[in-house]
């Protein structure tokens, strides 16, 4: 179902989709249905292949349970001149009731491609109604503090003189990872980032951990399929039961084995008993020079989400 420059897909949340140990749908999964959606919508609009470039602010709200319809609702409210800003919502539902409610929501930005992978134009979108009007004005709201963000991730270093809890994840791209490009999928990126995140909470709080937030996920370059993919998780700060986790992707041909960066982001976890209830976890204390700075960097980074304009798409 879907007009131009709006998509919604429609589907059942599986077995396959829980996150380790629990019932309810693990966050990465989450974010495959976002990319999902946004491409789709992305591409009905410019007629062309595009690229995640960007997914910001994706707040969960409440767990999905298998078995749960799944509504993901997509919604061009941006253009640039090659690219396409839409906001993504996901709702579920009981199959008894079909009562929808929402679940998460974020804003994700999309580049249009040519076959050599080089931006192309795409057709401007002019809001017609007062709903997208303030949709259209936040969004351009939220550029310059993205950009902000953008730049307060690339000026910090991971170096070898950082001593906090690390987790790293390290493998080869399959086939069966591609998209219609022949490159890893963003959404399946996404998904492997949550995947480490949550390997490194669990490790330091040794309780059962939700993803709550993803954030200022940015995409430097696409990931061929066959090379050799490296995820780094750092924990960077903790509150009373969430853990600040600081993610960089890096890819290399398995030829000659040269690490580039691929993408970036930060997530944040809470701990939570066996009723799903939030619990506290141990205060992680900086230690070195590079330590204090990664903490101040997370600190910065809530401060500059807190100052996001809100954007509240309702089916």
């Amino acid at each position: 179902m879907s007009s131009r420059g709006t998509m919604v897909l429609r589907f059942l949340a599986a077995p396959t989709d829980v996150a380790v140990g629990g019932s309810t749908v693990q966050a990465g999964r989450v974010l495959e249905w976002i990319d999902k959606a946004g491409f789709a919508c992305a591409v009905g609009w410019s007629g062309g292949y595009c690229v995640t470039a960007y997914v910001g602010d994706v707040r969960f709200t409440r767990p999905i349970p298998a078995g749960s319809l799944i509504e993901a609702h997509a919604k061009l409210i941006y253009t640039g001149s090659t690219s396409m800003h839409i906001l993504v919502s996901v709702l579920s539902a009981n199959p008894r009731s079909g009562r929808y409610e929402e679940a998460t929501e974020c804003l994700l930005v999309f580049v249009a491609v040519d076959d050599d992978g080089a931006p192309r134009r795409v057709s401007e979108w002019t809001p017609s109604t007062d709903e997208e009007r303030a949709f259209h004005a936040a969004a351009a709201e939220r550029i310059p503090i993205r950009s902000e963000i953008k730049e307060e991730v690339a000026r910090t270093t991971y170096t070898a003189a950082g001593s906090g809890p690390q987790m790293t994840f390290r493998f080869l791209t399959a086939p069966t990872d591609a998209n219609w490009s022949g490159k890893t999928h963003g959404g399946t990126v996404m998904a492997w980032i949550d995947e480490t995140a949550f390997a490194c909470a669990t490790g330091w709080c040794r309780q059962n951990t939700a993803a709550v937030y993803a954030g200022g996920i940015h995409f430097h370059r696409p990931i061929p399929v066959g090379h050799l993919l490296e995820i780094e998780a750092r924990l960077l700060m903790t509150g009373t039961s969430s853990m600040h986790i600081g993610l960089r992707v890096r890819a290399a041909d398995p030829k000659d084995q040269v690490m580039h960066l691929a993408a970036q982001c930060l997530s944040v976890f809470v701990a939570l008993d066996d009723d799903g209830r939030a619990v506290p976890v141990p205060a992680y204390t900086p230690a070195t020079e590079e330590d204090q700075a990664l903490q101040l960097h997370a600190q910065r980074l809530k401060e500059l989400r807190e100052g996001m304009p809100v954007l509240d798409l309702r089916p």
